[in-house]
């Protein structure tokens, strides 16, 4: 960097330009000189050289350089474009290769966090759950610190890790990474835009972070309005979306005019046209509709149907109020929840619930509303084909770069945290049935009613999902150990980690032993572990090690489900169990297969073979839909069927060959 000579000067005055100070105008080519025009600089400035042209859409070509532009205190690297700058420029630093056209202003005020340190209100909307917002932020993170408050050593010491980020975030300048694009946008301020973001007609971006990066960047698209907010990589928001005090997590997608305030959204979450409030909106929590309004609740792996919304207000001490749908639960359309509630995992929601419903020890199981009352109908969503093409979709659409990932999602429908639940839901059941007796109508569990068929056919259902997932964990265990002899088998069966026992957890897409993560927690408490970055490291091992904690999980719930001792296991036993699970999977199989018949029923077609006859409709169902018996899902199911009998013939075999 060098001044510039009086020679140069008058160059840039005959073109236009204008400073309070030409001694504080650096370059570093006098032959870019001929790029800058009808510019004002101000305070110091740092320009680079500008060589090269951008190639716009439509085959047009703009060199790179300054033109009418008012910078003040700004740094600009090699190969900028900058044009147009109706208001000015202060207090940034612009990377190489920047192409900023038609903007308001963008300005650094003072000493800012860009977002960092911003207090999001979840859940109770008056306060008293807030998680700390900082661009390493994991769904994790937030999860312990929003839900933990009856350990406040442990929020302190979150509180500590956060306020650390803040003070390395914190800066009297603002920073446009390299390859940014920023076009046609209003108002920018105290902003940090990663590398390769590109900003299309925002109207205010204000104390926030892109944390954009090459492979996986950020678009703001136009109209977005954004105050005191992070984005992280990978992510869109578009199309008018408002946010205010919202974190976005990695590769989500929010827009169609969506309205965020006080929520926190993690990775892979789609937000369009409605509105979210007060909301913990874990991975993959989906919304589409206009009429749908999210508040004070946490979701995961959720999809709101149309109309959906709760409320957290009863008119007597405030917005206080909050519920939860555990992972995989869904609304159907104009579905209602008073809160407080708690809905279980993968269950569905259908129709008004005002009884403030805690299902959460019955997954899997339907919600319906019945004259004003709620009538559950448990487990019955294991045997519904949209159950398992969620789980089938989650992992195809993560878009998350492959490195960098911040949340650990475990994408499993059967895990010892589901499973735990379904011990529990069986046992609720047979207690309901002994204490009202096997012939009652209707059994009353937490404000809910349950048929007498529906218990029945709950139990049965609860019993092959537990002998589906015990024996996937043993064939999956028999398939890692020496196979070779009856001893060899016995003794690889036993398992090698001591954690895993007990309860288990969903902290917001990990699921892990209770036990660890207490461990963990304990941790952070004495200060062995004293940084958000170490903390999600051991979070992260957690979840890389999930297959192991399992199976020392299933194995206690093997030996206990089919009254097996340790010491005196048998191979008659593994077949036994195995034969159980062969059975399970082809029943719950073929039940999946009865329930995708259903979209090809007569009913279905209706509306099809428009101004002709019934042949006509079918004609026209099975060239828009397809037939049923070449149904990707349908083909997969019996194919399913087919291996998963094979695969047990197999390891039977094995097990047969050993003794």
């Amino acid at each position: 960097m060098r001044q510039l000579t009086k020679t140069e000067i008058q160059q840039l005055e005959a073109q236009g330009c204008t400073s309070q100070d030409w001694t504080q105008v650096l370059i570093t080519d006098e032959q870019s000189l001929k790029y800058i025009r009808g510019t004002r600089f101000s305070g110091n400035i740092r320009l680079g050289s500008f060589q090269k042209s951008f190639e716009m859409p439509g085959g047009i070509h703009k060199h790179t350089g300054i033109f009418n532009a008012t910078l003040h205190d700004v740094t600009i690297g090699d190969d900028c474009c900058i044009e147009n700058i109706k208001n000015y420029i202060a207090s940034y630093d612009i990377a190489d290769n920047c192409f900023i056209e038609n903007v308001d202003i963008i300005l650094c005020d003072g000493p800012s966090s860009f977002g960092n340190g911003v207090e999001v209100a979840v859940l109770n909307e008056t306060g008293g759950r807030e998680v700390t917002i900082h661009d390493r932020l994991t769904a994790h993170e937030a999860y312990i610190e929003a839900m933990y408050r009856h350990r406040p050593a442990l929020i302190d010491q979150l509180k500590h890790f956060a306020a650390d980020r803040v003070r390395e975030r914190t800066s009297e300048r603002g920073t446009i990474g390299s390859h940014v694009t920023i076009v046609d946008t209003g108002y920018i301020k105290n902003m940090y835009v990663g590398p390769y973001a590109k900003v299309e007609g925002a109207g205010r971006l204000k104390n926030g972070t892109l944390n954009s990066h090459k492979d996986s960047p950020i678009h703001i698209g136009y109209g977005v309005i954004a105050d005191d907010f992070i984005v992280q990589d990978g992510s869109v928001v578009e199309d008018c979306t408002t946010l205010t005090r919202v974190y976005v997590g990695q590769a989500c997608t929010l827009g169609h005019g969506y309205s965020a305030s006080d929520s926190l959204f993690f990775c892979n979450c789609q937000e369009e046209n409605g509105e979210a409030c007060a909301i913990f909106a874990g991975p993959f929590t989906v919304t589409h509709h206009k009429s749908t309004l999210l508040i004070a609740g946490m979701f995961s792996f959720m999809n709101a149907g149309s109309g959906s919304n709760q409320s957290n207000h009863m008119y007597k001490l405030g917005p206080i109020h909050q519920g939860a749908m555990e992972r995989g639960a869904k609304t159907s359309s104009d579905s209602y929840i008073l809160w407080p509630a708690r809905i279980g995992a993968f269950s569905l929601v259908m129709g008004r619930h005002t009884s403030n419903p805690d299902t959460s020890s019955l997954p899997f199981s339907y919600l319906i509303e019945k004259k004003g009352e709620t009538y559950l109908a448990p487990a019955v969503n294991l045997r519904s084909v949209g159950t398992v093409r969620d789980a089938q979709k989650w992992p195809k659409r993560d878009k998350r770069a492959a490195e960098g990932r911040l949340d650990q999602v475990n994408f499993n429908l059967l895990s010892p945290y589901t499973i735990d639940k379904m011990f529990r839901g069986l046992n609720i059941l047979e207690e309901l049935e002994r204490l009202s007796g096997p012939t009652s109508d209707v059994y009353a569990y937490q404000s809910a009613k349950i048929s007498n068929s529906s218990l029945h056919r709950g139990q049965q259902l609860y019993r092959i999902a537990i002998q589906k997932f015990l024996g996937n964990s043993l064939i999956s265990r028999l398939e890692r150990i020496d196979c070779s002899t009856a001893e060899s088998i016995l003794e690889g069966l036993k398992p090698t980690s001591v954690l895993g026992h007990g309860v288990w957890v969903d902290l917001a897409g990990l699921i892990a032993p209770k036990e660890g993560i207490s461990s963990i927690l304990d941790d952070v408490e004495r200060g062995d572990v004293n940084s958000a970055e170490q903390l999600n490291a051991r979070l992260r091992a957690l979840h890389s090690n999930y297959y192991e904690y399992e199976w020392t999980w299933a194995y206690d719930k093997m030996l206990e489900y089919y009254s097996l001792y340790p010491d005196h296991i048998t191979i008659e036993d593994l077949i036994r169990i195995i034969e159980q699970w062969k059975e399970s999977v082809v029943s719950l199989d073929r039940m999946l297969y009865a329930d995708a018949k259903k979209e090809f029923s007569l009913s279905s077609k209706t509306g099809f073979g428009f101004d002709g006859t019934t042949r006509t409709a079918e004609a026209d169902f099975e060239q828009v839909r397809g037939a049923f018996e070449s149904n990707p899902f349908v083909t997969e199911t019996l194919a399913h069927i087919e291996r998963k009998s094979a695969l047990g013939e197999r390891i039977i075999a094995t097990l047969k060959a050993a003794q």
